[in-house]
């Protein structure tokens, strides 16, 4: 499982002209799932978004995180996280999930997510979205959770 974290001041995601997710500042996460990922997988890396320390303190120092600043997170299905670009100039995504499992685990990992902060946008899986971003930094940290201790 990829997870694609940036800071921002606010963020909103629409399908159709319609915007269908928002935060304000926090996190905007894409979110790919793999084949082979797990519940464990969702739970490790959202334990690990909700705690990463890049707000700033009182010092101007990256010390709090998006649970200590009460802010708020916009989650977005995203396969082309898994993107195969060894060979040749096109992309391919066998590497992504199936799409019901995908959409099972994003809706798991929205839930964990949900469970640590007030409030949580999402996208529409499986629908194209424009997203539309006030990025804070930049701070931009990209996560895999077979870098991290997951128990399967």
């Amino acid at each position: 499982m990829k997870l694609v974290i940036q800071r921002v001041r606010r963020a909103s995601v629409s399908v159709g002209g319609e915007v269908c997710g928002e935060c304000g500042k926090g996190l905007m996460m894409l979110l790919g799932v793999a084949d082979g990922d797990t519940r464990a997988d969702a739970e490790a890396l959202a334990r690990k978004a909700v705690n990463l320390r890049i707000f700033s303190d009182g010092e101007d120092k990256m010390n709090l995180s998006v649970k200590d600043i009460g802010g708020e997170a916009l989650v977005v299905s995203n396969f082309t996280l898994l993107a195969n670009y060894k060979k040749g100039n096109r992309p391919d995504y066998m590497g992504a999930a199936k799409p019901d499992t995908a959409n099972e685990l994003y809706g798991y990992f929205v839930s964990l997510v949900e469970r640590e902060l007030n409030k949580v946008g999402t996208g529409a899986f499986g629908e194209h979205m424009e997203i539309e971003i006030s990025a804070d930094g930049p701070v931009t940290v990209v996560m895999d959770s077979r870098e991290l201790s997951v128990k399967k």
